[in-house]
């Protein structure tokens, strides 16, 4: 184990990563720069003045959407698990119908800013805001930890740092490198940086994609074949007696490992549509026409991406090993860059790793301007201080937010690292899911819901999702938990979906007919329906 671990940290030229690395800042850098001399009002912070054409924003949405954990860590789950590990892919992309389906344009006919937009517009304003905006800070803080222990295995694989203290450190630095793109360039810079990734990962994720088939002739039989054999032939024993072209490497055969499978299912396809960082890419678009656009452009774009992951996981299960992938600083998430050095040697690992650390740095942005805006948006704008605050007020707010969302996100992200990161993706799937999505179905599509119904959904989801992780094998009790020396998993599943998710859209049923004394708004909600199925009347919401 010790030659492998030596061997994984050889890789590359650390030298010549770093330069890459710093290039790459440079450029996105000068791009955010150039962004934030048209950033002058609140408007232009949060959603880049609606500027943004549909194509635009899809490339936008699949910078944001295609984050570490679908390069780094559903690379690794295939390499290492299978059949199982691209389950991920599945769940991310089959997601995006629901959201195409059920809410990019009525979001976008709706709102203005943010999820609580929506959500408060025909309910009593203050404690829906408040409770969405909560919710919003969560589901952020869980999508920016796994981005930044992503961050941490990449980095060290790839600067030949082993210790916790060095990875802690590069965690540091990309969470600093985050509050600096956000403060300069608002979402301006952050969708044009996204732009930039989209098209540089989907391109660097292409030509890994056809080395891979060159090397076994295009026979994609051959690919799995040599795969298994080269799982066959692991030291690790639990390694050695994996099927991984068949169900069962990572949920097993028992009806619990299957139940938590289908829990992991559940939440990755309905969690999309309830991010908050993705649900706000939908107000950077002029019209509703364009949201539509910007949803199709993602999906294929996406579509395109997860399709050569497969290949991706496969090869580098044969090109490189699970030995070696296992033995590595970043454990599975050092899949991808292992298999780029065995394709194209240094310079090609470095090229790579350096779009895979651009992913990170896109996505982290991204999900702290949607954290800092619903806090400024919501809470301090709308809550605190009642609709009278100026826009200028609203924007410094919203900075002096995305500083303490950096520092928590870094101390959050070293305490996760060595964790798959599409677990930790499917952990934040699960609450969004869970608070989110129930009650912005509720309110767009049920005439009858009502505050009481919309608080005890978003807060009841919030709550079962967070203590049902909290006392699951992902946080104790396991070699590969977040604390594994601790012993408090009472809850049986890894990921809490299939029982937090139903359970939120049953509490906003039970919450709405508790409540149903008191009476909304008519005609608010007449607007809201007009409006969502229309665009009728969306340009006062703008406007103001």
């Amino acid at each position: 184990m010790n030659v492998l671990a030596a061997g994984a940290a050889s890789v590359g030229n650390p030298a010549l990563n770093i330069a890459i690395f710093v290039a790459f800042v440079v450029i996105t850098m000068t791009i955010v720069i150039r962004a934030s001399r048209t950033t002058k009002k609140a408007s232009d912070f949060y959603t880049g003045g609606a500027q943004f054409s549909g194509p635009q924003n899809g490339f936008a949405i699949a910078g944001d959407y295609l984050s570490a954990a679908s390069f780094l860590g559903i690379a690794g789950a295939i390499a290492v698990y299978g059949y199982d590990g691209f389950l991920y892919s599945v769940g991310f992309l089959v997601a995006w119908l629901v959201a195409l389906l059920l809410v990019a344009e009525l979001l976008r006919n709706t709102g203005r800013f943010t999820m609580a937009d929506v959500l408060s517009f025909r309910l009593r304003e203050r404690p829906v805001r408040m409770a969405a905006a909560l919710s919003t800070l969560v589901v952020s803080l869980f999508y920016l930890l796994a981005q930044m222990a992503g961050a941490g295995g990449l980095v060290a694989l790839l600067l030949n740092i082993n210790g916790k203290v060095g990875q802690g450190i590069v965690v540091a630095v990309v969470g600093v490198l985050m509050i600096v793109y956000v403060l300069i360039g608002g979402m301006k810079g952050t969708t044009y940086v996204q732009m930039v990734k989209a098209v540089l990962l989907i391109l660097g994720a292409g030509i890994m994609f056809v080395l891979v088939l060159f090397a076994v002739k295009g026979n994609f039989s051959q690919l799995l074949a040599d795969a298994q054999a080269m799982v066959n032939g692991s030291a690790n024993e639990a390694v050695a007696g994996r099927d991984i072209l068949a169900p069962g490497a990572k949920y097993g055969i028992s009806s619990m490992s299957r139940l938590d499978f289908i829990s992991l299912g559940v939440a990755l396809v309905l969690g999309t549509a309830g991010l908050p960082h993705v649900l706000m890419r939908f107000y950077t678009v002029p019209t509703s026409k364009e949201a539509r656009r910007s949803v199709t452009w993602a999906i294929g774009l996406i579509g395109a991406f997860y399709l050569f992951t497969l290949v991706l996981g496969y090869g580098a299960a044969r090109m490189v090993g699970p030995d070696k992938i296992l033995a590595a600083p970043g454990k599975e998430n050092s899949a991808a860059p292992l298999l780029a050095f065995e394709l194209g040697g240094t310079i090609f690992l470095a090229v790579i790793s350096a779009v895979a650390f651009a992913t990170i740095l896109a996505v982290v942005a991204g999900l702290a301007i949607t954290a800092s805006a619903s806090f400024a948006h919501d809470i301090y704008a709308s809550v605190i201080k009642r609709g009278t605050a100026s826009e200028e007020q609203q924007v410094r707010v919203s900075r002096i937010t995305v500083v303490v969302i950096g520092l928590v996100s870094i101390v959050l992200g070293i305490l996760a690292m060595g964790q798959n990161i599409a677990f930790l993706v499917a952990l934040a799937f699960a609450v969004a899911a869970s608070a989110n999505l129930p009650t912005l179905l509720y309110s767009l599509f049920w005439k009858k819901f009502n505050t009481t119904g919309a608080l005890w959904s978003i807060y009841g989801g919030l709550i079962s999702c967070l203590v049902l992780i909290v006392f699951s094998p992902a946080v104790s009790g396991k070699a590969s938990s977040m604390f594994p020396n601790a012993d408090f998993d009472y809850f049986p599943l890894a990921n809490p979906g299939i029982v937090s998710i139903p359970l939120a859209f049953l509490l906003g049923i039970i919450g709405t007919h508790v409540g149903r004394a008191t009476t909304e708004n008519a005609a608010k909600q007449a607007e809201m329906e007009v409006r969502s199925l229309t665009g009728v009347g969306v340009e006062k919401a703008v406007a103001h």
